[in-house]
């Protein structure tokens, strides 16, 4: 094996980056050490890893098949490294993907739980849709997600974290407020504004009205909760959102709950990692201070 872990490092540094300049301030080194450091990678693998566009680097075919599997290598590097230096494992850097509902009312809580027992621990953290948080476990971007739903990718190992349901929700002054329970004929004549095809909360819905609803009609689609719930408020349309995510707006009367007893949109927020990533006690931390939340959370239902 002739190559090493540093030009395996600005290979990902600049993957990432796609920017030798931008490599070399992560990594502290010269624009020339980088340059030189990835031309002998590439000359040791006989393959082309980047495209040259003007000053942009585009990672080749080659470039993208190696990319998941330096990711791999540069963390399994890091914990033989702790594990030598005779480190406290539960020490160092967890980089974490996770839904915008998990993001928005239960992570502050969780990284909170984190830094007061286990200080040493810093947690990173993406917010994307359930789509783009699978898809960075996969290429090794981040260790640890969490998903709406589920995933049926056999790379993927899946842990069940907390119970949660979508509702259908509508303005006070709707008219079907006044329904006791609102029909699928009428799901099927309003407008809806719902989130965007990736999105966790949109599996689930799509799920729950498969075989009971042939046709809907979405006038809008978009990724920020907060958009879909203030056009909701202002205007004649339905959504559905997790009941986390709308709550409190309910408390407010700002919104209602329209009874829809046919559809079933029950859900689970999980944590997935690629099963071949191994052993992790930054991983089975997280996960352990994870379940003890969702205690505290129903402790107090």
């Amino acid at each position: 094996m002739k190559y090493t872990l540093k030009q395996i490092a600005v290979f990902d540094a600049v993957a990432s980056l796609e920017s030798v300049s931008g490599a070399a301030r992560k990594l502290s080194m010269t624009q020339s050490a980088v340059s030189m450091s990835l031309q002998q990678l590439e000359n040791l693998l006989g393959r082309p890893l980047f495209i040259r566009q003007g000053n942009r680097l585009i990672l080749s075919h080659w470039g993208t098949w190696l990319k998941p599997r330096a990711r791999k290598l540069l963390s399994d590097a890091q914990q033989i490294t702790m594990g030598l230096h005779d480190q406290h494992l539960l020490s160092g850097s967890l980089p974490v993907g996770a839904s915008q509902t998990a993001a928005k009312h239960l992570l502050g809580d969780l990284i909170s739980r984190i830094d007061a027992d286990f200080p040493q621990i810093h947690i990173g953290l993406m917010v994307e849709n359930t789509e783009n948080v699978i898809q960075a476990v996969l290429d090794y971007e981040i260790e640890l997600g969490i998903i709406e739903g589920r995933s049926d990718d056999s790379r993927l190992c899946v842990e069940p974290w907390l119970d949660d349901h979508l509702v259908v929700i509508a303005a006070p002054h709707h008219p079907y407020g006044k329904y006791g329970n609102v029909s699928l004929s009428q799901l099927e004549q309003a407008k809806w504004v719902l989130r965007e095809q990736g999105a966790g909360t949109r599996r689930i819905f799509d799920a729950a009205i498969h075989g009971n609803l042939d046709r809907l009609n979405v006038w809008r689609e978009y990724e920020q909760v907060t958009v879909l719930k203030t056009l909701v408020k202002n205007g004649p349309y339905l959504s559905a959102l997790p009941y986390l995510d709308v709550e409190k707006d309910v408390a407010a009367n700002q919104l209602i709950i329209l009874p829809t007893p046919k559809l079933n949109m029950k859900r689970q927020l999980s944590f997935i990692w690629r099963c071949d990533s191994g052993e992790s006690p930054l991983r089975d931390c997280v996960i352990a201070e994870a379940r003890r939340l969702a205690r505290h959370r129903q402790s107090r239902v």
